[in-house]
């Protein structure tokens, strides 16, 4: 009787294959000429990343990669190897766990050939992201099928598009703030997102739900997937495990580009106000990135420490990503399984 092998397609963003400028650019074009990431037309959009943001932003970039850099690599890539292999020998034999980038190395179509030399009968695929987004999951998931599409023989595939909601990644990360909870006192819990356009939110609405007000108070099935409402749900999630008050947290949004509006509040406007509300010491969270990463490591935890110290504020701490948590892992068996 045949064995039935179940792939396992964990897929996170991507990062540049070295720090230096040449592989920063690289990874630049690739990430913002998808057109869900930038969503203009074609050539609008290959004018502005290969005439102006990947010259000119890389260097920088750059410079920022080498801060995060550690000698096995970039995080989101050892982590994620990392968790592949933990999850694999969760798993056990009757599974075969690949990890794949949705920009550079290693990418999709290699992750996808590893699955396709063990005869698996099925796929499941993991985009790492809590929250569904066009720019990131859905991206994933259309990247996912074109490739097997060219397929003689395609497999069944689940796509998980969200689990921001999974008691064990709740749990996960709460665990995460407690154990900084418990070491000091924070006058304020910050819930910090990356950012996406409105207009990614107004394409995705159904039947004109999204206005990106207080329609993000409720989470249900006409905003599901509102990636805004999605954080928003995160946040009361997050604040009900670790026990906080409405009045004792924020969700914010990070990470804009450009001059079109994105979702509000942002981040970085929103923390220089707190001292003078006499909230000084306030304790950051991360809960769109299930690794450490530019986006955390230095912009959520340097940049914005460093504006809120100079706002007036005394202290300003992140709490770590997911990393290689096992209670994460742990998440990952179970979302898998019940695929």
């Amino acid at each position: 009787m045949a064995k039935n092998i179940t792939g396992v397609l964990l897929v996170n963003l991507g990062t540049p294959d070295s720090p230096s400028t040449p592989h920063v650019r690289k990874y630049l074009r690739e990430f913002l000429m998808d057109g869900r990431v930038i969503d203009i037309p074609y050539l609008l959009r290959a004018m502005l990343v290969n005439g102006i943001i990947a010259p000119f932003r890389a260097p920088k970039s750059a410079k920022e990669y080498a801060k995060l850099w550690e000698d096995r690599g970039s995080p989101l890539k050892f982590y994620g190897l990392d968790v592949r292999d933990m999850l694999q020998e969760k798993l056990g034999a009757g599974y075969k766990v690949a990890l794949g980038m949705r920009y550079q190395s290693p990418g999709i179509e290699s992750a996808l050939e590893e699955l396709r030399a063990a005869n698996v009968s099925r796929i499941v695929v993991v985009p790492l992201f809590p929250q569904y987004a066009s720019a990131t999951t859905g991206s994933v998931s259309q990247k996912v099928n074109s490739i097997v599409n060219q397929w003689q023989i395609i497999p069944s595939i689940a796509h998980i598009n969200q689990f921001m909601d999974h008691p064990k990644f709740i749990e996960a990360f709460a665990a995460n703030g407690r154990s900084m909870m418990a070491r000091n006192d924070y006058d304020h819990v910050v819930f910090s997102y990356h950012g996406v356009p409105e207009r990614h939110i107004k394409k995705g609405s159904v039947g004109n739900q999204c206005q990106l007000g207080t329609c993000c108070n409720a989470f249900h099935d006409r905003n599901r997937y509102c990636y805004r409402a999605q954080c928003f749900y995160t946040s009361r999630l997050l604040a009900k495990a670790l026990g906080l008050k409405e009045d004792e947290y924020t969700t914010t949004f990070q990470s804009r580009l450009g001059k079109d509006p994105w979702i509000q509040p942002y981040t970085d406007e929103f923390l220089k106000t707190l001292p003078s509300m006499g909230k000084k010491r306030v304790l950051a969270f991360s809960p769109a990135f299930i690794a450490d990463c530019l986006e955390t490591t230095l912009e959520v935890g340097e940049e914005f420490k460093e504006e809120f110290l100079e706002a007036g504020g005394q202290v300003w701490d992140l709490v770590p990503s997911l990393n290689d948590s096992p209670l994460w892992v742990e998440c990952l068996e179970d979302l898998v399984k019940k695929a």
